[in-house]
């Protein structure tokens, strides 16, 4: 099969996250060869991207990964130099919010001064070959609203190093394309979810646990602010996205949203719903789970992608509940045969006498 972009070449980073996985997919199914950066670790963090290699379709040495890390400049420029991308897209990050008022520095190394460090390495490339540069921005640098919905123009105020992390990334992203006239594009993404989607995220963290309640491996699940509103997406609507930001004429930034904001309470109340349970008899807040400053409402205005890139998302709001139950329901009841056997064979065991 010909594909149209078939000489083309690109860069993640965060490539076994949960959006880099669904984009390696994307790039690949268009005939990119796809590179990724990933941490080394004493054990493989690959799961996210291992069905990619055992597709029989997946033609060989189209994907490939290099050991790298966004708190090393000097590797990572030699990861770009090496591999010449004509597109980099920078998903790597200590992504998790809560998490980043425990780790607030190294939270800052990797999402503010990373990015800072892949966008020096990209005008390093762009001295003798044009490249494409992609950085995951959050809707959490609107933290606490002046305006609803946002929108491109919208004033940020972000409330946690994380989102303080990526407003400065957002701005250093903007200084290369009008300082070094690098092709580069600001994705400010809403909550994008799915079944890839850590479990320490909210949605993940509800979907396993009413799967595994109603498989009798859970018997309560505890949350933060469940009256917290988000716009929530599939994420595998939107890595097409960013890949369409990359092949416009001149670079711009986006707002990537469905426009619809819920509760974190109507994820909870549609989530048990579809495994017949009534989440009030299971869930109980917990003030562990709750964020120093807390963000809201956040409700993106994606008029801008819609128009200029011809973006829509596809996946509703309850569609995705679905989607993300489904799939842990699956894993839940795979771990109830898995429990039953060793009960069954340590059953035995002692029946026998061994």
């Amino acid at each position: 099969m010909n594909h149209p972009f078939a000489d083309r070449r690109a860069l993640i980073t965060g490539i076994t996250g949960q959006a880099g996985s669904y984009l390696a997919e994307f790039l690949l199914d268009k005939g990119y060869e796809v590179h990724g950066v990933i941490r080394r670790a004493s054990t493989f963090n690959t799961g996210r991207i291992d069905h990619i290699y055992q597709d029989p379709h997946t033609q060989p040495r189209r994907l490939v990964l290099h050991y790298g890390d966004l708190c090393d400049g000097g590797g990572l420029t030699d990861i770009v130099l090496k591999t010449e991308p004509d597109e980099i897209y920078n998903l790597g990050a200590q992504s998790h919010v809560r998490v980043s008022f425990d780790q607030p520095l190294y939270t800052v190394d990797v999402v503010a001064a990373g990015a800072m460090r892949m966008l020096e390495a990209a005008r390093q490339l762009q001295r003798h070959k044009e490249v494409r540069f992609y950085q995951a921005s959050s809707s959490e640098m609107f933290g606490k609203v002046d305006e609803v919905p946002q929108r491109e123009t919208t004033r940020f105020h972000p409330r946690s190093p994380y989102a303080c992390a990526k407003v400065f990334a957002f701005h250093q992203t903007v200084n290369y394309r009008e300082a070094y006239d690098l092709f580069a594009c600001n994705g400010i993404l809403f909550n994008h979810e799915s079944p890839r989607r850590g479990e320490t995220f909210v949605t993940r963290k509800i979907t396993r646990a009413a799967t595994r309640i109603r498989e009798g491996l859970q018997e309560k699940l505890y949350l933060g602010n469940l009256s917290a509103k988000r716009d929530w997406g599939y994420a595998g609507d939107y890595v097409e996205a960013m890949w369409l930001m990359l092949q416009q004429d001149r670079p711009e930034d986006y707002v990537i949203a469905t426009g619809e904001s819920h509760s974190v309470q109507e994820f909870l109340e549609l989530a048990f719903e579809r495994v017949g349970l009534d989440w009030r008899e299971y869930v109980e807040t917990d003030p562990r789970y709750l964020r120093p400053a807390e963000v809201d409402l956040l409700v993106g205005d994606a008029s801008k992608a819609r128009k200029q890139l011809g973006w829509t998302p596809a996946t509703s709001f309850e569609r995705l509940v679905e989607i993300m139950v489904d799939a842990d329901w699956e894993l839940a009841r795979n771990e109830a045969a898995e429990e039953n056997r060793g009960t069954s064979a340590a059953d035995r065991a002692a029946e026998s006498g061994g």
